[in-house]
């Protein structure tokens, strides 16, 4: 037994040899890094480290991309070095005793220009690109407007723009649908918590809740539940890592709910460099048209609204070939053209 054991090794260790002569360039690793002095986990994944980089800024806050980046990002991963990042506390970055006192918007902004100072370091990249999801989103434009000089384009998907109006918005929306569909219990729950702003996140989620079940968070048959199953199915987490999402999200979302719903990004009138926003047209968590309204007052060197008709919060996961291609044939091919 021992001996097979052995041989087998040997078979792999000279199989992974050969995969590596073959394929030298190619990224794909876990990595800790340490980011205003706290320990943090990266992914860095790429067929070819001559490409571009392209960093993933999730949303939440506390919500890692990490575990769906097998779901909506192979083919990404062809074109680009594909950096998805646990912030701060959450996902891998997660650990028992970790100093809830440092999660602020100003200290996740200080630990994304050293990530990205890291990145164009490690791998030799002048400019990178950025994705910001949702609560990402607000980093990826203070980023933009405080460090132009590092990025070929932004992609904003779910954009917030001014957070106490959106989430007015969003349970308005949730309220109306609920009325219309003469759902009492309802109606009863969302004027129970009234209307926002909030303390903490639970009175959110409670909306939240009620406003997917009136297509307000995901356009097509993706549900809460399905993106539970996204995760569990990650080959890039432990089972220990996929069981803390939940609690440690919901940790971080009351710990920093009362910086996020202060957001306003109004008073942006120029960033100089491209942008593009990725809106699902039933996108009411975060509702659509405060970024469409922004994006039409803004000047920026090229600006687009791209539209998924199918998809609300998430169009990653609810159109993963569309958000895939566009960024490779529209956002990768736009920038290599100027």
């Amino acid at each position: 037994m021992k001996k097979i054991f052995v041989t087998t090794c040997l078979v792999l260790a000279s199989a992974m040899a050969f995969y590596a002569q073959q394929n030298p360039k190619e990224i794909d690793l876990q990595q800790e890094v340490k980011l205003g002095g706290v320990k943090q986990w990266i992914q860095v994944r790429g067929a070819d480290s001559a490409n571009p980089l392209l960093l993933f800024l999730h949303g939440g806050p506390g919500f890692p991309e990490m575990p769906f980046s097998y779901f909506d990002s192979k083919e990404l991963e062809k074109h680009f070095i594909v950096v998805n990042w646990d912030q701060r506390g959450c996902g891998k970055s997660y650990f028992p005793d970790f100093p809830e006192e440092t999660l602020t918007l100003e200290q996740i902004l200080s630990d994304t220009k050293e990530l990205v100072t890291l990145l164009k370091n490690n791998y030799s990249k002048d400019k990178i690109f950025l994705v910001g999801h949702s609560w990402g989103s607000i980093l990826g434009i203070y980023t933009l407007a405080n460090n132009p000089d590092d990025f070929y384009a932004y992609v904003g998907m779910g954009q917030v723009i001014n957070s106490s109006e959106g989430e007015l918005i969003s349970y308005q929306y949730a309220l109306s649908k609920a009325k219309e569909a003469l759902d009492t219990v309802s109606v009863n729950q969302l004027k129970s918590i009234g209307s926002p702003p909030y303390e903490g996140y639970q009175s959110t989620s409670i909306q939240r809740n009620i406003l997917g079940k009136y297509h307000g968070v995901f356009g097509g048959e993706l549900t809460y539940p399905g993106i539970i199953g996204i995760i569990n199915h990650s080959p890039d987490y432990t089972q220990k890592d996929k069981q803390n999402i939940l609690p440690v999200f919901i940790q971080v979302s009351n710990q920093m709910w009362e910086q996020v719903t202060s957001v306003d990004l109004t008073g942006i009138k120029k960033i100089d460099v491209p942008i593009y926003f990725f809106l699902g047209k039933h996108g009411y968590s975060v509702p659509f048209e405060l970024a469409e309204c922004f994006m039409n007052k803004l000047k920026a060197p090229y600006k687009e609204i791209v539209w998924f008709q199918n998809s609300g919060h998430y169009p990653n996961l609810e159109e993963p070939e569309k958000y895939q291609d566009v960024l490779i044939n529209k956002v990768l091919k736009n920038s290599l053209s100027h």
